[in-house]
């Protein structure tokens, strides 16, 4: 089984598998979060059913209903590629990529850390 990940929703959308309209199931319901009265009284937030695959996508990034709609897709879109193509799509290889080089940054920062500290005892030893 495939780790679920977060779609980043700015993947180039050239190599992924596109999406058909008449398999999608749009819905406008009301938002959730903070932002009060603008919230509570605007169905602005875009929920968007892959129908063959059942992946739903709920959106409420903006107030605008058409940004929303426009990135629902750009996400489910990279959500249906990864899960037809797993481990070759190109969403799965950048997300494994970016870990690693998280990974990476972590690592080199424990080094540093390490060299400081033995830095300091030198340096304490020293003064004695």
């Amino acid at each position: 089984r495939l780790p679920l990940f977060q779609a980043s929703g700015k993947k180039n959308s050239s190599n992924l598998l596109a999406l058909n309209e008449a398999e999608l199931k749009e819905q406008f319901v009301r938002g959730d979060g903070p932002g009060g009265q603008a919230t509570n009284k605007t169905n602005n937030c875009v929920v968007l059913k892959h129908i063959p695959t059942g992946i739903v996508i709920k959106c409420h990034q903006t107030r605008s209903v058409e940004q929303n709609r426009k990135i629902a897709r750009e996400i489910l879109q990279e959500k249906v590629d990864l899960f037809y193509k797993g481990e070759n799509s190109d969403v799965f290889k950048e997300k494994k990529a970016a870990e690693r080089k998280k990974q990476e940054k972590k690592r080199r920062a424990r080094e540093n850390l390490e060299r400081k500290r033995q830095f300091k005892e030198m340096q304490q030893l020293e003064e004695k």
